[in-house]
């Protein structure tokens, strides 16, 4: 691991995304648990509005939960204003941040409205004087997620990277696609290889990574410092289970023997990451709100389930948490459940 992540004891080179009603404190949870054991990584937030936070109670907000002991949190926030910036940090370096993240990727509309997430992608000197003023207010290591932007042109994004790099980014991470097309077509992994050797600052790969094979594929194709994984860790959270097990790493606690390989066993261990991460619902979340990010959850991961619109569909109708783990159980007794590699859908 470069130096940067080895300071904060950083040692296992995949990471979670942020990712707006999923990275909450139920889903790390839930990841966390196939985590090899000794490793250790960043962990993500859902994506923070800098706007909003100074108003907000951390740590009692829906997005800013965290568990007992829960370590190395890296939040996400949206702002471009110093001000609020700065009270945001005010408030999340005591509650646990370690470092925080820029979203510079995101494309939907509320963001662009206020110019952060893309639309900071469209003016360089602004964009550098964001993180700045994040870094001068940070104890931390201020990092930058980003898309490839609009122009398509790399010789601009990588002009407009030196620029969050000589701000003081101490590192970023890029998801090759521009904001037109937000999950559509392909992921272009050659703006990550020529990102790594254009900037000095680790450079994490973020795109299009469905399968632990994915990753490593990203890693020998790019040379990038790491690996964050969206959506597809809400279907295969064990795929940090199965990178480690590549790379010598020990089971995570309480497992033991291979992690899951066929589609078959990979829909018995989706089943069972569905009713831990329900428990974490029920610890966390009232049951109105828990139930609705359930749901969620079970929309966006089952498309790699070769029945997962049945699944969803079931799980629409619960009005309560005994009702959804009822329904789960009895789902999973299927024989004919497996897990498809690859969705249609881009991630």
């Amino acid at each position: 691991m470069p130096a940067t992540f080895s300071k904060l004891g950083v040692n296992f080179p995949v990471f979670l995304a942020p990712m707006v009603g999923l990275s909450h404190v139920a889903m790390r949870g839930l990841v966390r648990r196939y985590m090899p054991e000794g490793a250790v990584t960043l962990w993500p937030t859902e994506m923070l509005n800098s706007r909003r936070l100074p108003l907000q109670k951390v740590g009692e907000t829906p997005e800013t939960l965290k568990s007992d002991g829960e370590t190395h949190l890296m939040p996400q926030i949206l702002g471009n204003d110093e001000d609020n910036i700065s009270r945001s940090l005010r408030k999340l370096e005591p509650w646990g941040a370690v470092g925080v993240d820029i979203n510079m990727g995101c494309p939907v509309q509320k963001a662009l409205k206020h110019n952060y997430g893309v639309a900071l992608m469209g003016d360089a000197d602004y964009a550098a004087k964001v993180v700045a003023m994040t870094v001068k207010h940070s104890k931390g290591p201020v990092s930058v997620k980003l898309r490839a932007g609009d122009q398509g042109d790399f010789n601009y994004l990588s002009k407009f990277s030196q620029g969050l790099v000589d701000a003081g980014a101490a590192w970023l991470c890029l998801h090759p696609r521009t904001a037109g097309q937000k999950r559509r077509g392909n992921a272009d992994w050659s703006q990550i290889a020529e990102l790594k050797k254009s900037i000095s600052v680790p450079i994490i790969g973020n795109g299009d990574v469905q399968v632990a094979e994915d990753a490593l594929q990203m890693f020998e194709q790019t040379g990038c410092d790491g690996v964050m994984i969206g959506r597809a860790l809400t279907a295969r959270p064990w795929m940090l289970w199965q990178l480690g097990a590549k790379w010598g790493w020990p089971n995570p606690p309480g497992f033991s023997g291979d992690p899951p390989k066929t589609g078959e066993e990979e829909a018995q261990a989706y089943g069972e990451a569905l009713k831990f991460l329900l428990n974490e619902h029920q610890k966390y979340f009232a049951e109105s709100l828990g139930l609705r990010k359930f749901l969620f959850f079970v929309k966006v991961s089952s498309p790699w389930l070769n029945f997962g619109h049945p699944l969803f569909a079931k799980v629409s109708g619960c009005k309560t948490y005994v009702q959804a783990a009822e329904i789960l159980n009895e789902f999973f007794k299927s024989s004919q459940l497996r897990m498809t590699d690859k969705t249609n859908l881009r991630y």
